[in-house]
């Protein structure tokens, strides 16, 4: 009899766990990018006035054109490869494509770690380079 007592009360606390972690994936799972990456922002509170300006600028301008709607568990690499390839076709500079997939890396880790991927998102994903070294193609006042 006393061997069972933790045996149930272990099965009682891996019950709660996994009912949870169904409610966390049944709320942030049905939430759109634009709603998660709201709240994901507000926990940001670390960030200086310039970061979160440009924060701001690549979510308005680059993730929720691209994401607004699209309902978090929808996420796949698939998804991330056609955002960086439409970012090239629209001819994107290579710094912004690379800071909007650092933005959009960060956001999804965030997710990951609630448990709404078993796999990242990104995972595979091949990342624009940008390298601030190489010069650039443009010549000045071309």
């Amino acid at each position: 009899m006393p061997q069972r007592l933790p045996e149930t009360h272990n099965q009682k606390v891996a019950t709660l766990a996994n009912q949870a972690k169904a409610e966390r994936l049944a709320g942030y799972g049905q939430m759109r990018f634009e709603e998660y990456a709201a709240e994901w922002k507000q926990g940001q509170h670390h960030l200086a006035p310039a970061s979160v300006d440009h924060l701001d600028s690549l979510l308005q301008n680059h993730l929720f054109p691209a994401f607004a709607s699209r309902l978090m568990n929808t996420f796949d690499h698939k998804v991330v490869d056609g955002f960086i390839r439409t970012t090239e076709r629209n001819t994107v500079g290579l710094a912004t494509q690379s800071n909007a997939l650092d933005k959009l890396k960060t956001i999804m880790l965030d997710a990951h770690r609630l448990g709404l991927f078993e796999e990242g998102p990104l995972l595979g994903v091949q990342a624009p380079v940008y390298d601030p070294k190489r010069p650039s193609s443009r010549r000045p006042g071309s």
